[in-house]
């Protein structure tokens, strides 16, 4: 019953100031890799190496830096309190971050690996916002502030509707900083699950390069990706620096130059994210690769589960209803709506940009617009019949309104193309429980549960269909532990019909 989303940023430089030289000393970078998230179906494949690699190269470019994996709330804290201790004035401290991050509040924020996502305050509370981390640099006395981050991905935090959050959002920064995310503000990327990220590859091609200011080597990066992502990915870069910097010194040349690419003629200015003419590389591929499932947790329910007859009616009691597939605002309040406006503005101009359907149908369903958002759903699997995110979210719709045959079908497609997309399972868990099919909606939460122990809507769900099965004190341990890790839990369930 949730959407992915996922949202990865890395952050490197090396930079030497043109005019008084600064001492390696007086250059820090902390670099992050972030893969293995609970939430997610399976650890991502290019943080650590993109990490490690951008770590390499700073390195060689005379910084001090700190290398980071795996990092939890408190690790992610730590690191960034020992950052900036070592702050001096006029220092050059530089963020490196590949992982998940999300937008909140106008907001940027970094996630660490423990970051449990449901709400709006949760994400202020468990996420590290870049606007703050380059604000205490700032107040540290740095120089140059960087930050290159590659976090626009579709992650498992943009799930169940709570608030759209889609990719990142500008950063308000002090002055001496330079932003770079590696894809266009609120746009998201598909994770290929390679060994590297395109971005970080370009990234490293360009710091190679000598005698290049750090803002030519970031705009001949956004070129890079955008050319070969034939326009796909457009990075975005903003910049408040006074003076200039190269990641190589321009004097001496301390750096080995047998590794050196020759320099690539100078391009005119980036505009706007206006990407160059695409050479004939293939793109990259819309969707994730199917997630490893070597991990796989113990027994899963059946694959193609199939509804049990029509239940009984629903006792007298239970006054709630599904939601109907008008409800929510208007028509006209929803077009006015800045991110729908938004999504509408790049469906008309690519009716098949895939991303941009799967993200309005989910501010769609956030607003309670269940059957435009189906719409755009439908859409975006006429495009891509396999994407298992937009079939998980369109089970999950169509449970919600009451098609609990549709939604099975989805849920099942779902699962027969990513057998432990945990996502699903709870969806699929929700479409039994609204059906009366108890047994089979334990198996699924079960299931889920099994990959991802804190999943508060599983346990929640387990323990109302254990209830209805006849365990009514097993069910209200999981109800009672629930509600303890959100205790929003009650009335969200009652929002899909279910008490």
């Amino acid at each position: 019953m949730k959407i992915r989303f996922l949202l990865l940023l890395p952050l490197l430089v090396s930079l030497i100031p043109t005019a008084p030289s600064l001492a390696a000393g007086d250059r820090f970078a902390l670099v992050i890799g972030n893969a293995k998230y609970p939430d997610a179906d399976a650890p991502l494949k290019e943080p650590l190496n993109d990490a490690r690699d951008v770590a390499d190269e700073l390195k060689r470019d005379g910084f001090s830096v700190e290398i980071n994996e795996n990092l939890t709330g408190d690790g992610m804290r730590r690191a960034f309190d020992k950052l900036y201790g070592k702050i001096k004035p006029g220092a050059v401290a530089l963020v490196f971050f590949s992982g998940f991050g999300i937008q909140s509040a106008r907001q940027s924020y970094l996630l660490p690996i423990d970051a449990q996502i449901w709400t709006e305050s949760d994400v202020r509370r468990d996420g590290i916002s870049l606007e703050t981390v380059l604000g205490e640099l700032n107040t540290r006395g740095a120089g140059v502030k960087i930050a290159l981050i590659d976090a626009s991905r579709r992650n498992p935090f943009e799930r169940r509707f709570r608030s759209f959050s889609a990719g990142l959002t500008p950063v308000i920064a002090p002055n001496g900083t330079l932003v770079m995310y590696s894809a266009a503000l609120a746009s998201v990327v598909s994770d290929a699950g390679g060994e590297h990220s395109l971005f970080v590859q370009e990234l490293l091609k360009e710091i190679r390069v000598p005698d290049l200011m750090a803002e030519e080597t970031l705009n001949r990066t956004k070129m890079g990706v955008t050319r070969a992502s034939r326009g796909e990915q457009v990075p975005w870069i903003s910049s408040s620096l006074a003076e200039d910097f190269s990641f190589i010194p321009r004097a001496g040349g301390s750096r080995p130059t047998t590794t050196t690419p020759p320099a690539a003629p100078a391009p005119p200015p980036v505009v706007a994210n206006n990407p160059p003419p695409a050479p004939p590389a293939p793109p990259p591929p819309v969707l994730p690769k199917p997630a490893d499932t070597t991990a796989a947790p113990s027994p899963k329910p059946q694959v193609d589960a199939a509804l049990p007859p029509p239940p009984p009616p629903v006792k007298p009691a239970d006054p709630v209803t599904a939601p109907s597939m008008d409800s929510g605002p208007s028509a006209a309040v929803l077009a006015e709506d800045p991110t729908i406006k938004g999504l509408t503005a790049k469906i008309a101009a690519n009716p098949d940009d895939v991303n941009a359907l799967y993200r309005r149908g989910q501010v769609y369903a956030s607003k309670g617009a269940y059957n435009l958002a189906i719409k755009d759903f439908d859409e975006s699997l006429r495009i891509n019949p396999k994407d298992v995110e937009a079939l998980n979210n369109r089970c999950w719709t169509r449970t919600v309104v009451g098609d609990l045959q549709g939604g099975l079908k989805d849920c099942n497609e779902a699962l027969r193309l990513r057998p432990n997309f945990v996502d699903a399972l709870d969806s699929r868990g929700l479409v039994n429980l609204k059906s009366g099919a108890a047994k089979n909606a334990i198996a699924d939460f079960d299931a889920a549960l099994r990959i991802n122990p804190r999943l508060t809507s599983s346990l929640f769900g387990r323990g109302i269909a254990k209830q209805r099965n006849g365990s009514a004190q097993e069910g209200a341990l999981d109800i009672a532990n629930a509600k303890a890790m959100d205790p929003n839990i009650v009335q969200e369930f009652a929002s899909y019909g279910v008490r």
